[in-house]
């Protein structure tokens, strides 16, 4: 039984052109990337334009790829800087954008707690630091181990473990009524 191809690989073979190893590369991840945009902008559109330009950048640099990391570190460390440079550009960050509520749902109440509760979560990233939310996003929403997000913000793991502390504690303070439902 044969096993796929491990993402260096894949990127390997993307630089000898062969384009569908970058297809693949893009299957395998787009939904990360885009998942990690968007919980870092909180924008949709603009989580798809970052995406794409962390996919393009890829294959751009493909020639000059070196399997020194995981591919998946190498991405991340793309999908931060370019959502750190939209920050830094940006500055004001658009809010998260609210699908229509069903009222035929079963327990629309509950729906509307949980949305507004959502909504809570969100606005509370949006105001934490850059550096703080991309490193609580890709703690708590991408699963990314200390060592994996010090690799992809390109920091120290004691930085990393100081910007959780104190992304923790602004979201603790800024979420305690919630934290009661």
């Amino acid at each position: 039984m044969d096993s796929a191809p491990s993402d260096e690989t894949l990127m390997l073979d993307v630089a000898r052109g062969q384009h569908s190893a970058f297809e693949q590369l893009v299957l395998r991840h787009q939904q990360t990337v885009w998942r990690t945009a968007y919980r870092m902008l909180g924008c949709r559109q603009t989580a798809e334009d970052i995406a794409q330009e962390a996919f393009l950048r890829i294959f751009q640099a493909a020639d000059r790829y070196q399997p020194t990391a995981a591919f998946r570190t190498y991405l991340y460390r793309i999908v931060v800087r370019l959502c750190l440079d939209w920050l830094r550009r940006k500055r004001a960050i658009a809010s998260a954008e609210l699908e229509p509520l069903d009222p035929s749902a079963p327990d629309a109440q509950q729906t509307l707690l949980d949305r507004e509760r959502d909504q809570a979560v969100r606005a509370a990233l949006d105001r934490l630091p850059a550096k703080q939310r991309m490193a609580i996003v890709l703690r708590y929403y991408e699963g990314l181990s200390g060592r994996q997000i010090a690799d992809a913000m390109n920091t120290t793991i004691k930085a990393v473990e100081r910007l959780l502390a104190r992304g923790r504690a602004t979201l603790e303070k800024r979420l305690t009524p919630y934290l009661r439902m």
